[in-house]
């Protein structure tokens, strides 16, 4: 199998990163695997000391196949820092697994994340392959594909793939606009306003590099591919993230142990699709009250929280 590299974004959470990396490291292909880790750089003087600890961190990485580390002195930001971090890794290998500080993965990730890759190499019309999936209610398959289905909490993609994303806000805008008939699917039923997050990242309001990707695989008539149970858990809305606040609502309480691959039509799950909806429809009413942080970023489809969207998540 042809392992995909895995490149891992950090900042200035020691503890989540050391998290992230304690979980990875247990997987059984991370010793075969190159791992490359981006670090930004501190946005003020307040977070020089917390991105130095982190640095010095990744910079003593073992368990891998190589390591391979990445030091900004200027605050790229989440957005530019993941676009150009993917771009830089998948154009060189072809493919990529992508995770972020806040990430803990289960040891059966890599697994998963490189057979879908692998299976899916040549389906041009398959984009994304996410670990993630909500705590939703429904009994789901296996494996499933959603239309458009981008999930960045732990996720892979191709340089073929890649290759579509759209960075312009405006022009992704546009597009959607042509295709007004496409909306209520863009935005899952009314369940959840993507639409708006678009149309705020586009008038300057968020910095959500994600709600691009997804518009992006959304209007290539693209499939994301899901599994039945989380590979991943988010540890970040613990009020110390940039993009995110706190609440639970995300956890899963047990990862699963493995997830079986194989080759499934390329079409919808509707039950998954329906299932996703409703969760989204509970995460909303079940936000109410509580305290976020002041940026946006989409996940794939994971709820990021933002001032901008009066204090909403995101998925």
């Amino acid at each position: 199998m042809n392992l995909a590299p895995i490149a891992l974004f950090v900042y200035n959470r020691p503890w989540h990163a050391q998290q992230t990396v304690e979980a990875l490291r247990k997987n059984a292909l991370a010793a075969e695997s190159e791992l490359f880790v981006f670090c930004d750089g501190p946005k003020d003087e307040s977070q020089r000391d917390r991105v130095r600890q982190v640095r010095e961190y990744v910079r003593k990485l073992d368990g891998f196949h190589g390591v391979k580390v990445v030091e900004q002195s200027e605050n790229l930001g989440l957005a530019a820092s993941i676009i150009g971090g993917v771009t830089r890794v998948v154009n060189e290998y072809g493919r990529v697994i992508v995770l972020e500080d806040d990430i803990v993965t289960s040891p059966y990730f890599l697994t998963y994340m490189n057979g879908a890759l692998e299976i899916y190499d040549d389906e041009y019309r398959v984009m994304s392959v996410t670990g993630h999936n909500f705590p939703v209610r429904a009994k789901l398959p296996e494996t499933f594909f959603i239309y458009g289905g981008t999930n960045t909490w732990g996720w892979g993609t191709w340089k073929r793939a890649w290759a579509k994303f759209n960075p312009g806000a405006e022009e992704l805008l546009g597009e959607m606009m042509k295709h007004k008939e496409l909306i209520p699917r863009f935005n899952f039923g009314g369940t959840y306003d993507y639409l708006k997050m678009l149309s705020d990242n586009a008038a300057g309001k968020n910095d959500s590099w994600g709600v691009r990707w997804y518009a992006s695989v959304f209007l290539e008539s693209g499939y994301g591919l899901w599994p039945r149970w989380s590979l991943v858990n988010n540890i970040g809305f613990d009020d110390t993230g940039r993009h995110c606040g706190t609440t639970d609502m995300f956890q899963v309480s047990q990862l699963a142990e493995n997830i079986i691959v194989s080759k499934i039509p390329i079409e919808e799950c509707q039950e998954a699709r329906k299932a996703i909806s409703d969760f989204y429809r509970r995460s909303q009413q079940g936000n109410r009250g509580l305290r976020y942080g002041s940026k946006l970023e989409l996940v794939s489809h994971i709820l990021r929280i933002t001032k901008e969207m009066t204090r909403r998540v995101f998925p």
